[in-house]
């Protein structure tokens, strides 16, 4: 019986995970072919704290491959976090090449307020 979980975020930019590693700082993304328990998966390997296996990112299609076994083999909250500076790393990398300016803020709920300031000036 399998546990690989797929899940719909699309991640496809290889250096907004390198980036989202960075800033949570964990070790830098591997591409690769990597072990999950009884599957293999292709992709960006993404070691996350206190997981058996790595999440593997295939930027090719977008999908992310993991098996934390129902968080047994890893808290799932490690890879929401993961799957949070991914995006806002996405989204800071585009605004950027348009040229406009980016401010993170933390709220208190765990989500991350990001404005984005048309035009450079924040």
């Amino acid at each position: 019986m399998s546990h690989i979980v797929q899940i719909q975020t699309e991640v496809r930019d290889p250096l907004a995970v390198r980036s989202a590693c960075d800033r949570l700082k964990l070790p830098q993304p591997t591409q690769g072919e990597f072990k999950l328990f009884s599957a293999k998966a292709v992709g960006l390997g993404v070691e996350l704290p206190g997981w058996r296996y790595p999440v593997v990112c295939d930027t090719a299609s977008g999908q992310i491959h993991f098996d934390n076994y129902g968080g047994r083999w890893g808290e799932q909250s490690r890879l929401d976090a993961f799957l949070q500076r991914y995006a806002l790393e996405k989204a800071s990398i585009e605004a950027r090449r348009k040229g406009h300016t980016v401010v993170e803020q933390p709220l208190e709920d765990g989500s991350i307020k990001l404005t984005v300031q048309i035009g450079g000036a924040a």
